[in-house]
């Protein structure tokens, strides 16, 4: 893959525990891979277990704690997936913020499965399409949203998927929209 995201800083926010694993490593594999710098955002410091569906995967190091470090360092967000992630993450006044100061600041962000949860509480999903796991569609239709059963949506600079099913066309669109993102941002003050 051609290095896209020169010098672009993308933050992954993960609860302690109860990320999809798979949800996690891959849109961050995708990242690197397109040449950008992928940093993992936890709630505290340490490291976080991920899981594959209701079991223990692996653990990964926290690179900063929500609460301590800003979204104007980052260029993009990424929300992986799990049941328990977002569920945690949405209780979490940081990280709620946090994710609200990314569309605050027109910045591209990228969300599957169960992640839409946290969008909701930070209430930047009315007006908008996305997709997500089907159990969420509920929420998100009383959230305001327009829920759409699609592999892959795009709307106003959010990417949301359903399922770990969907990673390969999630990883590259994220991977469009943040080059994308990036590329208008260069442009910004001519």
């Amino acid at each position: 893959m051609a290095e896209l995201l020169t010098n672009y800083r993308v933050a992954f926010l993960v609860a302690p525990e109860g990320v999809e694993q798979v949800e996690f490593t891959e849109p961050w594999a995708a990242v690197r891979a397109a040449g950008g710098t992928p940093e993992l955002v936890s709630t505290g410091p340490g490291e976080i277990q991920a899981f594959n569906h209701l079991d223990k995967a692996d653990r990964f190091p926290v690179d900063e704690v929500v609460g301590k470090v800003h979204a104007d360092r980052y260029d993009a967000l990424v929300l992986p997936g799990g049941v328990a992630n977002p569920d945690f993450l949405r209780t979490d006044e940081a990280a709620v913020a946090f994710t609200r100061a990314f569309f605050d600041q027109a910045k591209p962000v990228a969300a599957i499965c169960h992640a839409p949860w946290t969008l909701i509480e930070a209430g930047v999903v009315r007006g908008r399409t996305l997709t997500s796991w089907p159990s969420l569609q509920t929420d998100l239709r009383n959230a305001g949203a327009n829920w759409v059963d699609e592999e892959v949506v795009v709307d106003m600079g959010l990417t949301t998927s359903r399922k770990p099913g969907d990673l390969p066309v999630f990883c590259s669109m994220l991977v469009s929209q943040f080059a994308e993102a990036q590329r208008d941002s260069q442009y910004v003050g001519i």
